[in-house]
């Protein structure tokens, strides 16, 4: 799932104050909501076109699987990064040249040769989203006036529940209507014009801010998690098609060995210069620790069910894009929905316990899709799949939105921003390690050369299972929360205006 950050800006600053009086302001509202409206439905657009890509590409599993999970893992390295060099070099800036990367690695995914050129493209997308999706909460900090800020980010609510609904429907539009023979093609290359427009509009409408103090880099730092989730990640995706070998087990053994080093460095910069990429610190709050896991736990969950749905509509029942994409819209109502309740009213009167029952209603959900998928096999319709995905949509909505602020209730406001810079890279991890692991739990449950009869069953059989898998993960997610204040504190309004800048969320991500 991908997450929409800000990064504090400095308190009360002259341009706030005079941004009451500039109509420009609203310009430059609608230009940074494209940007994150972009990222959102770029990771969503994705998913309902995957069948067309690997039919038009050849591209192999273990590719399709990086395809969607390079995005992620290159935003997750660079998140904490791209909001100081933001804060230090101004966001107004940085947001024009993560745009501007953000649309040339759009066109490369679009008119990407073979399998090889479009994961690298959307590597780089990813990694240019680091940079330019940090800022757009921070700008909008920095232009409006607080006495607006309420108004501001409801409408920028609604515009992430937008994405949450259109991006799957849209990449299903696009992908059937086939554009110029484009096929798939155009869900990336929409991004042109829409980038194009971006850049010039921003470079007129949007004012410059900078942190007064910001935190330095710690390039080896990002090296470190970068190296650490690449030799975890890629032998789960490519050890299945290389028959497990001894190496892949080694790399990912080692990967402990590289997280290992990465907290002693940042022990180490922490004493030195007081910014590390990770500010071990936070850890000692039992809340705060007890949260980064279940936020990791839940993304894994999320990032299985995501991509396996996905192949088990498309491939394993030979539903079109079109289809699929429509048969999740009650979903991704359900979801943006209970989000929006949750955060207003439930949370409010009843604390942790509504975090929890989204965990057990999403484990529900998975309880009645897999009893409907094996009662009703290859012959199962939308309509029946109405209701688990209703439930499922409701329960992860109950997550979602509140799960952030829980995390960070205990944390001191001085650290907010270095926390949830925190949470969001553990968010985007977790996403991208369940990605990696659909190949054993998915893909492990399906034979090679499997005749055109039996593909279907197949993979049905595969789609239960993973939700099995991911059944067990909710109630571990249950149980997690347990740890997290039984009532969270909002308390991230006047951080905003305080804490160091590492990615305060303000709003929550509604799909992956």
């Amino acid at each position: 799932m991908t997450s929409t950050t800000t990064n504090p800006p400095e308190a009360a600053s002259p341009g706030t104050a005079a941004a009451a009086n500039d109509r420009r302001r609203w310009f430059a509202l609608a230009i940074v909501m494209t940007a994150a409206f972009m990222d959102l439905v770029d990771v969503t657009i994705v998913n309902v076109a995957i069948p067309s890509i690997q039919k038009d590409t050849g591209a192999t599993f273990a590719s399709i699987q990086w395809i969607t999970a390079g995005y992620g893992l290159a935003f997750a390295a660079g998140l904490i990064t791209g909001g100081r060099l933001g804060d230090i070099h101004g966001r107004k800036r940085l947001f024009l040249i993560g745009m501007t990367g953000f649309t040339v690695a759009s066109a490369l995914c679009g008119l990407a040769a073979n399998p090889e050129m479009l994961v690298a493209s959307r590597i780089l997308q990813g990694g240019m989203a680091s940079l330019m999706v940090p800022q757009v909460l921070s700008i909008i900090h920095a232009t409006f006036p607080a006495e607006e800020r309420g108004k501001v980010f409801g409408m920028f609510g609604a515009i992430i529940g937008l994405g949450a609904v259109s991006g799957p429907i849209l990449g299903a539009l696009l992908t059937e209507w086939n554009l110029f023979g484009l096929e798939w093609r155009p869900i990336f290359l929409i991004n042109l014009p829409v980038g194009i427009a971006g850049l010039v509009l921003g470079a007129k409408f949007i004012s410059e801010s900078k942190a007064p103090k910001a935190l330095k880099l710690d390039f080896v730092g990002v090296a470190l998690v970068t190296l650490g989730l690449l030799m975890l990640f890629y032998p789960l995706t490519r050890g299945r098609e290389l028959g497990w070998p001894l190496w892949g087990h080694l790399s990912m053994v080692g990967s402990l060995v590289v997280f290992g080093v990465l907290v002693a460095y940042e022990k180490h910069k922490a004493a030195k210069d007081g910014s590390p990429l990770v500010e071990l610190s936070l850890f000692r709050v039992k809340s705060f620790a007890a949260g980064i896991a279940v936020q990791l736990t839940f993304g894994i969950a999320m990032g299985i069910f995501f991509l396996v749905w996905t192949l088990y509509m498309q491939i394993g029942l030979g539903w079109s894009a079109l289809h699929a994409g429509l048969t999740g819209v009650p979903f991704s109502i359900a979801l943006s929905a209970a989000a929006g309740m949750s955060v207003q009213t439930l949370v409010p009167k009843f604390g942790r316990k509504v975090l929890q029952a989204g965990a057990l209603v999403t484990a529900l959900g998975m309880l009645v899709y897999i009893w409907e998928a094996h009662h009703y096999g290859t012959d199962i319709t939308s309509w029946q799949m109405m209701v688990p995905l209703v439930v499922l949509g409701i329960g992860m909505g109950l997550i979602v939105a509140p799960l952030t602020d829980a995390v960070l209730s205990e944390v001191p406001q001085e650290h907010a921003g270095s926390a949830s810079g925190l949470i969001n890279t553990v968010q985007q991890a977790g996403n991208a390690l369940g990605l990696g692991l659909v190949s054993v739990v998915f893909f492990g449950a399906i034979s090679d050369n499997l005749p055109l009869t039996e593909i279907g069953p197949a993979f049905s059989h595969a789609f239960q299972r993973s939700l099995w898998v991911v059944t067990a993960v909710c109630v571990v997610v249950f149980v997690g929360m347990f740890l997290l204040p039984a009532e969270p504190k909002q308390h991230l309004e006047g951080a905003a205006d305080e804490a160091p800048s590492d990615g305060v969320t303000k709003e929550p991500a509604l799909t992956p």
